[in-house]
């Protein structure tokens, strides 16, 4: 599967699938899922935890951290997907929605180039 020629339902109907098959549905409510949205995350960000800006450079180059950075980012997405096919998120809209609402708070004119929360303006 390559992003250009996946969609989101796709990968869905993916992670129901498996899950079923499992039947893992019984330990899918949304509060788990949710921490193991946070917990995949916190794996991700152990990766680069007290890393200098020339290690982090380094390990971005490096195949065999790339692949585990890659892994902990499927399962982030995987825990994401499985939220929303689960409880009915049309997640393409939701962040359509999110997106509108991040150009409101961050109008290019105040923020390009500037890495300031939305109040701080």
């Amino acid at each position: 599967m390559k992003d250009n020629k996946t969609n989101i339902k796709e990968l869905k109907d993916m992670v129901q699938k498996f899950c079923e098959d499992r039947d893992w549905d019984q330990f899918h409510n949304p509060k788990d899922l949710a921490i193991g949205i946070s917990t995949e995350a916190n794996e991700l960000l152990d990766l680069f935890r007290f890393k200098s800006d020339a290690e982090i450079n380094e390990i971005m180059q490096d195949y065999k951290k790339r692949e585990k950075i890659g892994e902990e980012l499927s399962d982030i997405f995987y825990m994401a997907l499985r939220f929303a096919q689960k409880f009915d998120f049309d997640i393409s809209n939701e962040l359509e929605e999110k997106m509108k609402k991040n150009m409101a708070k961050y109008p290019i004119e105040k923020a390009r180039g500037s890495n300031k929360k939305y109040n701080e303006f």
